[in-house]
């Protein structure tokens, strides 16, 4: 029976190692009541200010669940039940609103309650373990921490959880708590015809994503040609870019080509001007009556009131958008590999022509895998980024041109510009959630599914 109790407590070398279960199974009466009345243990073994702390913050959370945290959750459940309304003072001749629920901070009041509700969950958890880690010392006659050797041990041991606790509370409060909030919202019924504080919204469950994919709905007939379009998009735009951005950098880093310096900073010249002053000259240089067109007619080429239509017929749009975005992106791509080529070790080279190998064998065989492996991961996010390319749509065609085929959505709109007239437009957020959501999904499926078959993942030292 000592044995078994000797493994039992192997199972953890100090007393902070205990998982909760442990804390709780192992613990006596005051370390299980801490459980519940924070900071029991360390008061009652004088560790006064780290029981006050703990119980400061309980009574805090109750003070919150009392006061406001009990009606928000039933909020939360409801979204609201008075609606605003008008009623007409014949005194004053005039109609009064009286004020209602207002849907929207239901459900961002519910969701941040619940969130407290998991921090207390932590901290009760964090109280029963400390109540333990006080007991286990105790018992073993080793010294209690007084409230100096707390402070000592987040300058040493305990360093790493001073550092994070600032910047883990600013992602939790400004990125998950908004993007659940966000999440939640592709559930409910908040649209052009349910806006808050006029009119309340409610919860509808599936029935967005439903919508988008029923049969014969307008929804469907927009969300599978975007998606389409949005996936041809992000191959061309990225492969294009890749492919034409290696070939500059090898024309340049042969041993033929003079000036090197030159040629590059000509190119990079491209990159010192803000994105969006190039996109938006170029949306003058190919519009109906830009300097192409005027050019085009004085050639000859084209009538005298004929214009090319580059940003008006859904195919010559979608090509002038992807020869655009090859101009933007392949001094990057040309920056990117330079710096590559200029490390792949020159003695397999050396060793490839020795071996009679011709210059596209040493490319095929070399420069290209090496490229291709060092690059992937880069690959990969430029695909995601594409997928995600709102500048160069919305400046160049702003997602048209439209058509009454598509709801509230043009032939060149991507994924995240429909979801931008959705609900700067529309007003449909639940449907701009719903498509956002969507969107993760498929970005994580697939820059997931292809690192993993990769060989930057599978054989991470093999040109090292």
């Amino acid at each position: 029976m000592g044995i078994f109790k000797k493994k039992q407590e192997a199972t953890y070398t100090k007393p902070s190692d205990a998982s909760v279960a442990q804390a709780f199974k192992h613990g006596d009466q005051t370390t299980k009541l801490s459980f519940f009345i924070f900071g029991l243990g360390n008061l009652m073994n004088k560790q006064i200010v780290r029981g006050v702390v703990f119980l400061l913050l309980e009574i805090g959370y109750l003070a919150y669940m009392i006061g406001f945290g009990i009606h928000s959750i039933g909020d939360l459940i409801t979204l609201g039940t008075v609606e605003q309304g008008q009623t007409y003072n014949e005194a004053l001749g005039i109609y009064e609103y009286s004020l209602g629920d207002n849907s929207m901070l239901c459900l961002l009041y519910g969701v941040i309650t619940l969130f407290l509700t998991a921090a207390f969950i932590f901290v009760a958890c964090m109280s029963g373990k400390s109540a333990y880690a006080t007991q286990f010392r105790k018992e073993r006659k080793m010294p209690v921490p007084t409230f100096k050797d707390d402070l000592r041990s987040l300058k040493e041991e305990n360093l790493h959880s001073l550092l994070l606790a600032l910047p883990i509370i600013g992602i939790i409060v400004f990125t998950i708590v908004p993007l659940v909030f966000m999440i939640l919202i592709a559930f409910t019924s908040y649209d052009h015809e349910h806006q808050p504080p006029g009119n309340l919204f409610e919860w509808v469950g599936l029935q967005n994503f439903v919508a988008m994919f029923a049969n014969g709905s307008k929804l469907a007939s927009t969300f599978w040609p975007v998606l389409s379009w949005t996936l041809i998009w992000a191959v061309f735009a990225t492969f294009s870019c890749y492919i034409l951005g290696l070939m500059l950098a090898l024309l340049i880093n042969r041993k033929g080509t003079r000036i090197k310096g030159f040629w590059r900073f000509m190119f990079v010249l491209s990159v010192a001007v803000p994105q969006f002053v190039t996109l938006l000259s170029m949306r003058t240089i190919f519009n109906a009556n830009g300097p192409v067109n005027v050019l085009l007619r004085t050639l000859g080429a084209i009538g005298e009131t004929e214009s090319i239509p580059f940003f008006t017929n859904p195919l010559y749009a979608k090509i002038t958008i992807i020869c655009i975005n090859i101009w933007i992106g392949v001094p990057f791509t040309m920056l990117s590999t330079t710096g590559i080529l200029q490390n792949i070790p020159a003695e397999l080279y050396e060793a490839a022509r020795i071996d009679g190998a011709s210059a596209p064998t040493i490319f095929r065989k070399i420069t290209l895998p090496y490229m291709v492996f060092v690059m992937t991961p880069n690959l990969i996010t430029s695909f995601t980024g594409n997928i995600n390319n709102f500048n160069v749509i919305y400046l160049l065609s702003g997602g048209g041109p439209d058509t009454v085929d598509y709801y509230y959505a043009g032939k060149t709109d991507l994924l995240v510009t429909w979801l931008y007239r959705l609900t700067i437009t529309q007003k449909d957020y639940n449907l701009g959630a719903v498509i956002g959501i969507l969107v993760f999904i498929i970005l994580a499926a697939v820059s997931l599914l292809t690192y993993r078959h990769t060989g930057s993942y599978k054989d991470e030292g093999a040109f090292q």
